[in-house]
C-alpha cells in the first residue's frame, strides 16, 4: 500500500471514490470546481494507492493561499475495502503530524441531519470515520447547531438602544474579541485561548475574517445609549452564502439580551444587500445562543460535527 498525495493523473480515479458522498462534504461537481480555485488541491488530497487503484482518499479544505489544510472534508474508500479506518487513519496522520503547534490544528467537519442519532444508515457512515479520526488523534468532538434564516422570513427589526459604527481599525476588533471571550460558552473559543493564549486567540479571529470573502467595510462596533461598547457584530460570507460570522456582548453588558440586537443587526445588514439565506452556527452547549437564533426566525436545519 502506497500512501501520496494526489497527482492530476489521479482525477478520473478520486471522482469515481468522491461519488459516494455518504456523510462527506466534498463531491465529484464540488471537487472540480474547488480545485480549479484553489480550496481543494493535489497536495491536500491524500489517497491510498495499491497497484494501479486509489482504493482510499482524503480531501481537505483550505483558503485559497493558505500554507497549509485547513479542514477535513471527507473520508473515501472502495466499498470492497474492509480495512477503510486503519486506511482512513493513515491518512489524516499526514496532515496532523506535520502540522505545526503554533497555528490552529487541522479539524475534521462532518455535517448531519438533525437527527441523525437517530438514523441508522448515517450512523454506519459515521461511526467508522470518528474512528479513524480518533485513531489519528482528533479526539476533542464537539457538535454545533446549524440554523438559518430565509428570506420568506421578516427581517428582525434593527435595535433601538444601540448605536452600531463601522471601525475601520482592526485594533479594536482585536481588543473586544478578547473581552468577549471572557465566560464565552464556545468550545472553540476556550481550546484556541488554552492552545494560543488570549492575543493569539483574538490574533486568529481575526485573521479568520479578513479570509472570508464577506467585506470588511461590514463589521459594526455596538454601543448603548450612554455611549458604552457593548459588544460588536461581523456579519460575512463563505462560499455557502451569507453568514452571521461572529457576535459577542463585552461581560459587564451581558445579561440584557443585547445578543437578539447584535444579531438583528446582522441579519437586516444581510438582507439589505440582497441576501435570501443567512446561515450561523452554535454550540449545542450555548443554549442562549440557539435560543436567540429561534426567536428571530432562524430555524435549525443540520448539525456539524468538529472534530480537532
Amino acid at each position: 500500500m502506497h500512501i501520496r498525495t494526489s497527482v492530476e493523473a489521479d482525477l478520473d480515479q478520486l471522482l469515481t471514490l468522491l461519488s459516494d458522498k455518504s456523510v462527506n462534504t466534498a463531491h465529484p461537481e464540488r471537487f472540480t470546481e474547488f480545485l480549479a480555485n484553489g480550496q481543494y488541491r493535489h497536495e491536500h488530497t491524500w489517497v491510498a494507492e495499491e497497484g494501479d487503484r486509489l482504493v482510499a482518499a482524503a480531501v481537505w479544505w483550505s483558503f485559497p493561499g493558505a500554507s497549509g489544510p485547513i479542514a477535513l472534508d471527507g473520508l473515501y474508500a472502495l466499498p470492497d475495502r474492509t480495512d477503510s479506518v486503519a486506511l482512513w487513519t493513515q491518512l489524516i496522520q499526514q496532515v496532523t503530524s506535520t502540522a505545526s503547534a503554533d497555528s490552529e490544528p487541522p479539524s475534521y467537519h462532518i455535517f448531519l441531519p438533525p437527527g441523525w442519532r437517530d438514523d441508522a444508515p448515517i450512523r454506519a457512515a459515521l461511526e467508522p470515520r470518528l474512528a479513524a479520526a480518533k485513531a489519528a488523534g482528533m479526539t476533542n468532538e464537539l457538535e454545533r447547531l446549524r440554523f438559518e434564516w430565509l428570506s420568506d422570513t421578516p427581517v428582525p427589526d434593527r435595535s433601538t438602544r444601540l448605536t452600531f459604527r463601522a471601525e475601520p481599525d482592526d485594533q479594536a476588533f482585536l481588543d473586544v474579541f478578547q473581552r468577549v471571550a471572557a465566560g464565552s460558552l464556545d468550545g472553540n473559543t476556550h481550546d484556541t485561548i488554552a492552545r494560543a493564549g488570549l492575543a493569539g486567540y483574538a490574533q486568529e479571529e481575526l485573521e479568520t475574517y479578513h479570509e472570508m470573502p464577506g467585506e470588511r467595510s461590514w463589521w459594526k462596533l455596538a454601543y448603548d445609549n450612554a455611549g458604552d461598547l457593548v459588544g460588536f457584530a461581523i456579519p460575512s460570507r463563505n462560499n455557502g452564502g451569507p453568514v452571521v460570522g461572529f457576535l459577542g456582548v463585552v461581560p459587564e453588558h451581558r445579561g440584557h439580551g443585547y445578543a437578539a440586537d447584535l444579531l438583528a443587526e446582522i441579519t437586516a445588514d444581510l438582507a439589505d444587500l440582497g441576501a435570501e439565506r443567512i446561515a450561523a452556527d452554535t454550540d449545542l452547549g450555548n443554549v442562549p445562543m440557539a435560543n436567540t437564533f429561534r426567536r428571530l426566525g432562524y430555524g435549525q436545519f443540520a448539525v456539524r460535527l468538529v472534530l480537532s
